[in-house]
Formats: C-alpha cells, sequence, structure tokens
C-alpha cells in the first residue's frame, strides 16, 4: 500500500479522532481541576515510577515479581518511543502548556507512554496476584506486605488491584483532558501496556537467577 493510498484510509480515522478528542476535552476543561490531571501525570512518569518500583525490595516474596516488572517498564519506555518515532504524530494543539517533554520523542503522540504505563503496571498486578502465594510470618514478612498482602494466604488483596486498575484508568483519561493525547493515542498505549505485561511475566522471570529460591 503507497503512502497516499493508506493516506486515504488513516486520514478521516485521524480526522474523527481528532474532532472527539477535542470534544472531550473542551466539554470537561470547565469542570476538572488542572492540579489533579497534573497529579495523576506526575504519578505515572517513569521518573517517579521508576524508583518506587524498587520498594518492593523490602517484601523478599515480592521480588519475584520486581524484576520482570521493571524490565517490562525499561522495554515499555524503549518502545514506546520508538513507535513515537515511526509515526510522528503530532500532539494536539491546545496541548496543556505545563508539559515538559524529557527526550525528543515525547513531543509526538502516538501512542501515550503514560497510558502504556499505567495499565502495563495495573495488568502485571492484576495477573502477579495470583501467583504471590506466601503466608506472613517469619523473616520474609515486612511493613509493606501489611499493605498489599492478604493476613490469611499471603496473596495480593482484591482492593489493591481494583484500586490500581481505577487509578490507571483515571491516568489513562486525563491524558485526553490534559489535551497530551488523542484517544487513538491513549486506547493504542492502554492495550499496548497490557501486551506487554503478558510478555514481561511470561519471559522475563529472571528472579530465580538473581535471588535464589523465591515464593509462588
Amino acid at each position: 500500500m503507497s503512502p497516499s493510498t493508506a493516506a486515504i484510509f488513516v486520514g478521516p480515522i485521524l480526522a474523527v479522532d481528532a474532532a472527539v478528542s477535542r470534544a472531550i476535552h473542551t466539554a470537561a476543561k470547565p469542570f476538572l481541576p488542572p492540579f489533579l490531571l497534573l497529579f495523576l501525570e506526575i504519578s505515572a512518569d517513569f521518573r517517579f515510577s521508576f524508583p518506587v518500583s524498587l520498594s518492593l525490595l523490602l517484601s523478599p516474596p515480592l521480588r519475584s515479581f520486581l524484576v520482570p516488572f521493571l524490565l517490562g517498564l525499561l522495554f515499555d519506555l524503549i518502545f514506546v518511543g520508538l513507535v513515537k518515532l515511526i509515526f510522528r504524530r503530532a500532539r494536539p494543539a491546545y496541548n496543556h502548556p505545563s508539559m515538559s517533554a524529557a527526550v525528543s520523542a515525547d513531543h509526538y503522540s502516538f501512542p501515550s507512554g503514560h497510558a502504556s504505563r499505567v495499565f502495563f503496571v495495573a495488568a502485571s498486578v492484576h495477573f502477579f496476584s495470583a501467583v504471590v502465594k506466601a503466608p506472613m510470618v517469619g523473616p520474609t514478612y515486612s511493613f509493606l506486605d501489611g499493605w498489599i498482602r492478604d493476613h490469611n494466604d499471603g496473596v495480593v488483596k482484591g482492593e489493591v488491584v481494583v484500586a490500581v486498575w481505577i487509578w490507571a484508568t483515571l491516568t489513562a483519561i486525563s491524558r485526553i483532558l490534559l489535551g497530551r493525547h488523542y484517544v487513538l493515542d491513549v486506547a493504542a498505549g492502554a492495550c499496548l501496556g497490557i501486551l506487554e505485561a503478558l510478555f514481561a511475566l511470561r519471559f522475563l522471570r529472571f528472579d530465580e537467577l538473581i535471588f535464589g529460591r523465591v515464593f509462588r
């Protein structure tokens, strides 16, 4: 398919996407405080989420989650950056002026890196919640376990999983409301994040090589 032919098919889709995205942004702008949307943005920033993820080292039973999780975050950062440089879709003209691009790829819109990251986190927690089963007694216990894991069977608490999905969904939507991205950018990023979580937990499990025996 030639570039001109592709433009005939893709052009109308992008035009509708842009119109819908702007309508959503315009309708929601008077009702949502910018500081709330910016808070969600910061909470999903790689420069914040990656160091925070290292706190999993405080809970030995969760260390089997740490390796694929951190590698998945790095993979997401690199892969999304490459896709942005390939498609080079410009961000919306009404993008909130508070944005600060960390690298050149951040100037492009497709796909949403924040959406891919938060859905990677949510999907990883969801998939891993059925894997970690260790008693909350003995030397492996830490204060972090009390926050995240059930005291009876040691699995990740259901309310923690739900809370992470809610945070991911709100953060992804906030990208449209802030004018950072179009709807298709966010949808593509969300789907990509879920696929990355499946990939990381299936193929990036090097925890036994690093930490030795782990709880499963």
